[in-house]
């Protein structure tokens, strides 16, 4: 491969370490499908303290969220990022006001799993996420939500428990009763809507399909690196 033919860099701007860091594994091993043994992009990641974050989502203050998201932003693009993505789906609600400033383009996560659901032939969907995340706009308005209390429990695991790399076999079985409530509703598939989720809940545990959002921006952003480079 030449200089010219090398995929565009990537840059990640992260949010809580678990699911950044199984972002950035997914984007360097699975490479090599499409790049050769051992190949992949460029990566470089930067984050804020995920207390500055939380702060923000704590008081509903989404241009806040947007300063840090941005402040990553051209700290990558400082450093040759051309591509950027947020393993992070609740701060994508900030994305509306990070886009029009950003000073290099993003893929948006539920953009690229709505997608997937769409190709996949899946009909009636479930979504499940921080409170923040299932209360908000940034998945189709027809993803079916849990209950309230399903909501909060759920929210509980990942704040608490999967964003530290806490993962509880009890907790595991609460997901999996809420996605059990979901097929029970009728869908047949569900977003793993945390990008933490995945590192408990796959296809092998779930009794509904699965929507990996982290592993699916992963390959997208991999898909966009390479096609970038050849249209180059």
């Amino acid at each position: 491969m030449t200089l010219r033919d090398k995929p565009r860099p990537i840059g990640i701007v992260a949010c809580s370490a678990e699911g950044a860091s199984l972002c950035y594994r997914t984007v360097c091993t699975e490479g090599a499908q499409l790049l050769g043994p051992h190949a992949h992009p460029e990566v470089a990641m930067h984050t804020h303290s995920l207390a500055d974050y939380v702060a923000c989502l704590d008081r509903n203050d989404w241009p806040g969220v947007a300063e840090l998201m941005l402040a990553s932003a051209h700290k990558l693009a400082a450093i040759g990022a051309e591509l950027l993505i947020c393993p992070d789906n609740t701060i994508h609600q900030a994305m509306a006001l990070v886009a029009p400033r950003s000073p290099r383009p993003w893929l948006h996560i539920a953009q690229v799993v709505a997608a997937q659901a769409k190709a996949r032939g899946h009909r009636r969907v479930g979504l499940i996420g921080t409170r923040w995340l299932v209360d908000s706009t940034v998945y189709p308005a027809d993803y079916v939500r849990p209950s309230t209390a399903g909501r909060d429990q759920i929210h509980h695991i990942i704040m608490d428990e999967l964003v530290n790399g806490v993962f509880k076999p009890e907790s595991v079985a609460v997901l999996q009763r809420v996605i059990e409530r979901l097929r029970s509703d009728g869908c047949d598939a569900v977003v793993l809507g945390c990008t933490e989720i995945p590192l408990v809940i796959s296809d092998a545990n779930s009794s509904l399909p699965t929507l990996d959002s982290t592993r699916l921006l992963a390959r997208a952003a991999l898909r966009a690196a390479v096609q970038g480079a050849a249209q180059s």
